[in-house]
């Protein structure tokens, strides 16, 4: 299905008046009024109770892309002058509802699950940011957790529904699911992860209540939660996984090519096609190869590129012997980075950032580690997720680069920068751009080097094998989603041109495999971002500041890569004068 425009009469009210900045904010009014109508808001996500656990239904959805796509027409035909900041708004509210409008297009809907999990494994997320301090909140928890099941009941019927559609998930991420989905069916309520803030009550509460607390629980789990997990799980063994596709890429699902492009367009924030980002990667891959060639010349290593790669993964001096090592590391390491900002950087954050362990319920088909944003009204900082499940593939030689990426000068500080911007409107404040935050991210891996934060050879190896990996998803993201790459290529290409640990590798062809598009945004970001800083270098000699540049690139939060190369290149022209 497709949504298509209403008779064109629909739109010429706000064709008429598309020329000025009053037409602007009624169009953002109507939208808000869409957004009103159809969005469910989920107080868990700020940190409160729910009265049951909401959730958006597919026709919901559906009825929000309609009554969005006028709106679109119309923000899309205003070609007048607007002020720097109305024309941010513009952009970023154009990339949001085309965003929304694809959802419903393609029916993504039915998809509601990735390689790392999905609607299942949400309480994962959602549980740690939930009050469990009175017993108020305890009996709040209790009174929406059955509703839950519903949230489970629905979802399986969506699956069920893409199945009937040739809209599914391939096999491996199936699988994937399958494995994840253990901890959630087994039978003990008091094993779920449901139950660990029953665990966690706190010891003044009076033991009657505690009993009532824990009884009451082990009910809910025992007669709704659970059971609605065991039949997702026997759905999803005996009629999904039979049903779902070999082929890996979205290039087979119904209009799935289409689909692809639109992805590609929507997480670089540049038109460009499938086919650029596959050459490009292919010409960075190169240039970073010789990189890295190049150290292992200057450590004399008597052996071949492949295995130079087999020497890393298997000496037991690059990996950490215990999850409190690489914590700790990974604590110094962002220590040491928070040292080195004030030279680089005129405004710094006033929220701190903690480091934690990926929660195991999570870990094993997770991603190596993410930045979770924290928020100064809820008392939550920001946090460094580092995974230690399977120590042996966690590497140490590439942990300045992960850490300089999720915490500073990466995503902390550019989040958490962008939070503090006074007065935007409320669909921008905490709206998240992939090219420019993960462009950010890997630029800050980059910025690495300059603050001497890669004390030895094999450190700047894992930051060039960090660079090739963002370059190989150029590659891997494109032959999978476009060009029919089977899992075993996109999985040999990354493996020949990274020093990533082989787990690593899998784990993240499945994190491509789910989320098409979204891992070509980093590369194309960072590159756009050098690609500036180079162009200001050599207009302005002397006179560039890096503060200044790097306060250009910041100072708007989350916009899309036109403005970022607008706010750069009007810098260059004012110190150009």
């Amino acid at each position: 299905m497709r949504i298509l425009p209403g008779p064109l009469i629909l739109f010429l009210p706000f064709l008429l008046l598309s020329q000025n900045n009053t037409t602007l904010n009624l169009l953002f009014e109507k939208a808000k009024e869409v957004d009103t109508k159809f969005d469910i808001a989920n107080p868990i996500y700020e940190g409160k109770h729910p009265l049951r656990f909401p959730y958006q239904t597919k026709e919901q959805l559906i009825e929000k892309a309609e009554a969005l796509t006028p709106i679109l027409v119309a923000l899309e035909a205003i070609n007048t002058d607007l002020s720097e900041q109305d024309e941010i708004n513009r952009q970023i509210r154009i990339l949001q509802i085309k965003d929304e409008i694809t959802t419903a297009t393609y029916q993504t809907y039915l998809l509601p699950m990735n390689a790392e999990g999905g609607f299942y494994n949400a309480p994962a997320f959602f549980l740690s940011r939930l009050p469990f301090r009175r017993l108020e909140d305890y009996e709040s928890y209790l009174r929406w957790l059955p509703s839950f099941a519903h949230y489970l009941t629905y979802n399986r019927q969506l699956l069920k529904d893409g199945v009937q559609r040739n809209i599914q998930l391939p096999k491996v991420l199936v699988h994937n699911t399958l494995s994840l989905l253990e901890k959630w069916t087994a039978d003990d309520p008091m094993t779920h992860p449901f139950y660990d803030p029953i665990v966690k009550m706190p010891a003044s509460f009076p033991p009657s209540r505690k009993q009532e607390i824990e009884t009451k629980a082990k009910q809910i789990l025992r007669e709704d939660i659970i059971p609605a997990y065991q039949r997702l799980e026997r759905f999803l063994k005996n009629d999904y996984l039979d049903a779902a596709p070999n082929e890996v890429g979205v290039r087979e699902l119904p209009n799935g090519k289409a689909y692809y492009e639109n992805r590609i367009r929507h997480y670089t924030t540049l038109d460009i096609s499938p086919d650029s980002v596959f050459n490009t990667g292919l010409s960075e891959v190169k240039r970073i190869k010789g990189l890295m060639e190049g150290i292992i010349a200057d450590l004399s290593f008597e052996g071949d590129f492949n295995e130079f790669l087999t020497f890393l993964r298997t000496d037991p001096r690059f990996y950490p012997s215990s999850p409190r090592e690489l914590l700790s590391r990974a604590a110094w390491i962002s220590k040491k980075a928070e040292g080195k900002l004030p030279r680089l950087f005129s405004n710094l954050y006033t929220l701190p950032f903690t480091v934690d362990p990926v929660p195991e319920e999570i870990a094993p088909n997770y991603t190596t580690g993410r930045y979770l944003q924290g928020n100064r009204k809820q008392n939550r900082p920001g946090t460094y997720w580092v995974n230690t499940y399977n120590l042996n593939s966690r590497t140490l030689y590439t942990l300045p680069a992960l850490t300089l990426h999720e915490a500073v000068p990466g995503h902390h500080l550019q989040i958490t920068l962008a939070s503090e911007i006074q007065n935007l409107p409320e669909f921008r404040s905490n709206y998240y751009i992939s090219a420019y935050g993960e462009g950010w991210g890997l630029y800050a891996e980059y910025l690495g080097e300059e603050m001497g934060m890669y004390t030895t050879p094999y450190e700047l190896f894992g930051r060039y094998t960090y660079e090739m990996w963002r370059a190989c998803r150029l590659v891997v993201d494109v032959g999978i989603h476009y060009k029919s790459w089977s899992r075993e290529q996109a999985v040999q290409f990354m493996a020949s041109n990274t020093a990533l640990s082989i787990h690593e590798v899998n784990t993240e062809i499945d994190r491509y495999i789910g989320w098409p598009g979204q891992a070509v945004s980093y590369k194309i970001g960072e590159l756009v971002i050098k690609s500036l800083r180079k162009e200001a270098e050599e207009a302005l000699g002397e006179a560039f500041d890096i503060q200044v540049f790097h306060h250009e690139v910041l100072k708007d939060g989350a916009v899309p890569l036109s403005i970022v190369k607008r706010n750069i290149r009007h810098y260059i022209k004012s110190i150009a004068k």
